[in-house]
């Protein structure tokens, strides 16, 4: 393997193509990243084109059919990146999509970039019952020929090293932070205070039920769809299950809370968390990877075992404080770090 990197730019604007097979209509913290990356690296003057389920003929994924999954895309996205001879290749997810575009790049000897944004052997174990060796061989092999794997938070990147993955490059995650911001409170009146929220896919990997069973005082509120939602409404009737029309709406839905809840153990990250504390909104979670990276030593959330004293202890945290933990995620790093990533590529 030749360790030279390659230059980006050929002839004025890098050629950087993205390919994911999450994307709208979807609402998923792995679209808003890509999404705003992509514009950012614009705003840098690269050319950035997608390649998306859109124009392909697509299934339900399995246990979430929500989420569309092409069918035997490899020839066309083959033609695809042929047609546009990428400077750059960045394959966001491992879905069918991800997986041609991994052949393509490895058969043409193309260096290419991943990203690992999901807790995919996680979520495969939770539904499936397999040891988690198992999954996680498959996505140590998807990832292996890739010059950087991208991962958000350092807790993360230790669990991926002692799985045996390599290159891998941490990246951090930013806010919108014109978008979401502190406001009023009136979106969720006249539910009983304090409101309690999680925001987010509903899904089985969420661990929603851990937050739903808690003995909080007020309101416990849910805002998202997923496969699990109708299953979580019979079972906790004294919730409050809602879905958002935008982004306007759901920063006036983070805005109405008066502590946001995450009970997942399984995320990377967390954007909601992120954006709940744009809105100076105080974060209650377990103390793993995702709201670690999050929270960090800040005074922006309380982490613990104890989701309930968790919950319970946050109503105490200063809103100013937890708009001020946001504004630390720029988005400027975030570019900064992923051109850095494609720049230092090496060719297969």
């Amino acid at each position: 393997m030749n360790a030279e990197p390659q230059p980006l730019v050929r002839d004025g604007a890098a050629r950087i193509v993205i390919v994911t097979d999450a994307w709208h209509p979807q609402q998923n913290g792995v679209v808003r990243v890509i999404e705003t990356l992509a514009h950012r690296v614009r705003l840098r003057g690269h050319d950035v084109e997608f390649i998306t389920p859109d124009g392909f003929l697509t299934v339900g994924c399995p246990t979430y059919p929500e989420i569309p999954l092409a069918v035997f895309p490899g020839p066309a996205v083959a033609r695809r990146l042929a047609a546009i001879d990428p400077d750059a290749v960045h394959i966001a997810t491992e879905g069918p999509l991800g997986w041609a575009a991994r052949k393509w790049c490895v058969r043409n000897r193309r260096p290419f970039t991943t990203a690992y944004h999901t807790k995919f052997p996680e979520y495969v174990s939770i539904r499936t019952r397999l040891p988690l060796a198992v999954p996680y061989s498959l996505m140590r092999f998807f990832h292996a020929p890739s010059s950087a794997v991208l991962v958000p938070s350092h807790g993360i990147f230790e669990e991926l090293r002692s799985w045996g993955f390599a290159n891998l490059v941490q990246w951090s995650h930013g806010v919108d932070t014109d978008t979401f911001t502190p406001g009023s409170k009136a979106a969720l009146d006249p539910l009983p205070r304090p409101i309690f929220m999680y925001t987010g896919r509903v899904t089985i990997d969420k661990n929603l039920a851990a937050f739903l069973a808690l003995e909080l005082p007020g309101s416990k509120v849910v805002v998202g769809s997923g496969p699990q939602r109708n299953e979580l409404i019979a079972r906790f009737p004294q919730a409050h299950f809602i879905v958002a029309e935008g982004d306007l709406q759901l920063a006036a839905f983070y805005r109405a809370a008066d502590v946001f809840v995450f009970p997942s153990l399984t995320d990377t990250f967390g954007l909601v968390m992120l954006e709940a504390l744009a809105c100076g909104v105080p974060v209650a979670a377990f103390p793993v990877a995702g709201p670690k990276a999050v929270i960090g030593d800040s005074a922006a959330g309380v982490l613990s075992d104890d989701l309930r004293a968790a919950a319970l202890a946050a109503l105490a945290l200063s809103p100013a404080v937890c708009r001020a933990r946001a504004l630390d995620f720029s988005w400027n790093t975030v570019t900064d770090q992923f051109l850095a990533a494609i720049e230092s590529r090496k060719p297969l």
